[in-house]
C-alpha cells in the first residue's frame, strides 16, 4: 500500500512541472517588449488591448523552421477564426530581421519582439522552451490554453471552439 501511495505522489509531483496557468505572472505582465514602430510597451499593456476578445498567442522567429512550417496551419486558423485576435512576439536578435519576417510570411496580427530573446526574461517568465509556442487567452483574460506548440493545432482548434 505503502508503494502505492508512494507511486501516487511521485506521479503527481511530475505531472505538475508543466501545469496549465490561468494567469501570467508578475514578472511576464511588467516585462517589455519592442512594438514595430520602436517604442517598448508592456505586456500587461498589450493584453489589455485584447480585453473581450479570445486571444491567440504565438511565439516564434524569423529563423525558426518549425515556425515557418506551421505558418499554413496558422492562416488556416486565422480564417476558421476572424473574431479571434492574433498576437506574435518574436524572439529573433534583430529587429530588421523579425520585421523582414512579418513580411515575408504576411503575419496579420499585432506584432512585438523580446528585447533578450530566448533565454530572455520574457521567455523564463512564461516557459518558452520550444518555438512556435502558443497561447490562448479567453475573453475574461484567463489563460485558456499556456502551453502548445506546431503539432498541438488540434488541440489549439479545440480550444477555441469551447470559447465561443
Amino acid at each position: 500500500m505503502k508503494r502505492i501511495i508512494l507511486l501516487l505522489i511521485a506521479f503527481a509531483t511530475f505531472s505538475c512541472t508543466k501545469a496549465q496557468k490561468t494567469e501570467f505572472s508578475k514578472e511576464a505582465l511588467t516585462e517589455t517588449l519592442l512594438a514595430t514602430d520602436g517604442s517598448q510597451v508592456a505586456f500587461q499593456d498589450i493584453l489589455k488591448k485584447y480585453k473581450g476578445k479570445t486571444l491567440v498567442i504565438e511565439v516564434w522567429a524569423s529563423w525558426c523552421g518549425d515556425c515557418v512550417k506551421a505558418m499554413p496551419k496558422l492562416k488556416e486558423l486565422q480564417a476558421n477564426n476572424p473574431d479571434v485576435a492574433y498576437l506574435f512576439i518574436s524572439m529573433d536578435k534583430t529587429a530588421d530581421k523579425w520585421k523582414a519576417g512579418i513580411e515575408k510570411h504576411e503575419l496579420k496580427g499585432d506584432h512585438f519582439m523580446a528585447n533578450d530573446q530566448m533565454k530572455g526574461i520574457f521567455a523564463k517568465a512564461v516557459d518558452v522552451d520550444w518555438i512556435p509556442r502558443y497561447i490562448i487567452v479567453d475573453k475574461t483574460g484567463k489563460i485558456a490554453l499556456y502551453r502548445a506548440i506546431e503539432t498541438d493545432f488540434d488541440k489549439i482548434n479545440d480550444t477555441l471552439k469551447s470559447l465561443k
